[in-house]
């Protein structure tokens, strides 16, 4: 998969830009604030429909401005050629495909974009969200049926939490049709999940032994959201009463996580900051890697400021897997980083959210 054409309107900083793009390494250089960042968070706006950068969806728009939008022509492995965009005017996004207008998950479909970048390290050591998030990606793009699960599921616990918040006597016959559709899609999503983590562990295996072999085998812990030992219905039913007091929902899917355990460091706690970076790297590439598996093509891959998140043995390391993946990457850094100084690349210079190409 290849990002050939890539035009920016009101991103951050960013008025209106449009860039070609090599199929191999693309190297945005620029002062802090000059606008590098922008121009992945573009891409991955894309495959994902939010930023990977934190804060309202607000601070995408470039001050003074109220829509934004994002271009691009991406070129498949079969050569099939697909024009995608992304725009926002008001409280929604609005997607589309060859020109029509398509659903959120059908532009995410034919663009997939991942990325490691300054706050990646959250995969590890943040909330148990981003990790969903990262696994749901995953399985979406393995599970053709995934996303209507999870909207049937999404949709079942909003009318279940609204009747918790409206006072009503929790009986029977205002829960349980919200239940059985939770307890149905739900299981289905667990069961998803875990086969998709199930193909994930070799890939990540492989991956930490070329970033970080001293923490020796990994291991995937899944808790799936609610006690192993007992039923999603049952529970549900006999939490109603705790579920009122909170307003909420507090067994389900909702609710899972997954952690990495290493052989060396079986607690999150005993990884440095250092190696919590490589994991979540590591977790990246192995993911890329099943998609191509799954789907014939690696996504794009991003990288945010390699140079100052990696040395230049794992920088080495990483730009080679690439390379010899025949992956496209788009990377930032303030100069050409060591990695690089022999690779072939293309070099863009950015300033006050312009492009021009140096090399």
């Amino acid at each position: 998969m290849r990002l050939e054409q890539l035009r920016m309107q009101g991103l951050r900083c960013i008025t209106d830009v449009g860039v070609m793009l090599d199929p191999g390494i693309n190297l945005f250089v620029g002062a802090n604030g000059a606008g590098k960042t922008s121009v992945l968070e573009a891409a991955f706006l894309l495959s994902h429909a939010r930023s990977f950068r934190s804060g309202a969806k607000e601070a995408l728009l470039r001050r003074g401005t109220t829509q934004l939008s994002v271009f691009a022509e991406i070129r498949h492995a079969d050569d099939r050629v697909c024009r995608v965009g992304l725009g926002r005017g008001g409280a929604r996004w609005e997607a589309k495909v060859d020109g029509t207008s398509v659903a959120i998950g059908q532009l995410v479909r034919e663009c997939a974009v991942v990325c490691f970048e300054p706050g990646s390290h959250a995969l590890i050591a943040g909330a148990a969200e981003e990790r969903r998030r990262f696994l749901d990606w995953g399985v979406f793009h393995v599970e053709r049926d995934f996303l209507s699960s999870w909207r049937r599921y999404q949709r079942a616990l909003k009318q279940r939490n609204s009747l918790l918040r409206s006072a009503l006597a929790p009986t029977d016959e205002l829960f349980a049709p919200w239940e059985v559709e939770l307890v149905q899609s739900g299981q289905h999503i667990d069961s998803q999940r875990r086969a998709y983590l199930d193909l994930l562990q070799p890939k990540l295996q492989a991956s930490i032994a070329g970033l970080l072999p001293e923490l020796g085998a990994v291991d995937l812990r899944y808790r799936r959201g609610w006690p192993e030992d007992q039923d999603l219905a049952q529970q549900l039913r006999a939490q109603r009463g705790r579920d009122l007091a909170r307003g909420h929902t507090t067994f389900g899917v909702h609710r899972a996580d997954w952690s990495i355990a290493f052989e060396q460091a079986p607690l999150r706690e005993h990884l440095s900051r250092g190696q919590e970076k490589l994991t979540a790297l590591a977790c990246m590439l192995a993911q890329a890697e099943l998609y191509a598996e799954h789907s014939g093509e690696w996504p794009i891959v991003c990288l945010d400021d390699l140079a100052s998140e990696l040395d230049q043995s794992h920088q080495a390391a990483v730009v080679a897997q690439l390379r010899a993946a025949n992956a496209q990457v788009l990377l930032t850094g303030t100069e050409v980083p060591q990695a690089l100084a022999t690779v072939p690349t293309r070099v863009f210079h950015v300033e006050q959210g312009q492009l021009t190409r140096l090399l």
